[in-house]
């Protein structure tokens, strides 16, 4: 009896992709979690960096004044300047007239004090840049830091030593916190005196 014809072999499946797509399918995944961790280690770096929170760069003022010219070597008072940094929550910033103080009859013909001397002709204050800024969320008071201890140095650095004065800390929450549950150490004060509960509240910053 003749065998039954054998079947017909099945087509042979056609892959969906060649080989070629299936690599260049992995190379890409590879080449997107490696751009995705590069730029996040980039910007942790950022953050991290000095350019995030300016420490050491110096804004552009009006007028070319030297901390370390008046406060280091003329050993100027701060509060000369800073009027009411023991009063207030803003310390204040030099008016005209405060630098015609000595000003009026010392370097009157500079091209450094030149906007002072228009500043004073015109009546239009000078203009000075923040060094240091604080998000608007945060109330933060010069005049009761100064009286219970805290030297202008402890958040605005060496600026005696400064030419051209620039944010020294980074003055970030965490910057604060520490110095908030931990004043003593920074302050010459009895410690029993200061209660460092209240200072870790949130309504101590943020009103």
């Amino acid at each position: 009896m003749p065998s039954p014809p054998a079947s017909p072999e099945p087509p042979a499946a056609i892959p969906l992709f060649r080989p070629r797509a299936t690599t260049l399918f992995r190379v890409i995944v590879l080449g997107a979690v490696g751009l995705l961790v590069s730029t996040a280690g980039a910007v942790l770096q950022y953050y991290h960096s000095p350019y995030w929170n300016r420490i050491g760069l110096a804004p552009d003022q009006p007028v070319l004044f030297s901390h370390r010219h008046h406060a280091g070597e003329l050993r100027i008072d701060c509060r000369f300047c800073h009027a009411t940094v023991e009063t207030s929550a803003f310390a204040g910033m030099p008016a005209t007239q405060t630098c015609l103080n000595c000003h009026s009859q010392l370097f009157t013909d500079t091209a450094m004090l030149a906007p002072v001397v228009h500043s004073a002709a015109t009546g239009e204050p000078l203009r000075w840049t923040r060094v240091t800024r604080l998000p608007d969320h945060v109330h933060f008071d010069h005049g009761i830091h100064v009286v219970k201890g805290v030297s202008c140095a402890t958040c605005h650095g060496a600026v005696e030593r400064m030419a051209l004065t620039a944010k020294a800390e980074p003055l970030d929450m965490r910057w604060c916190i520490d110095c908030h549950r931990d004043p003593a150490a920074r302050l010459d004060l009895n410690p029993a005196a200061i209660h460092a509960r209240p200072l870790t509240n949130c309504a101590a910053c943020h009103h």
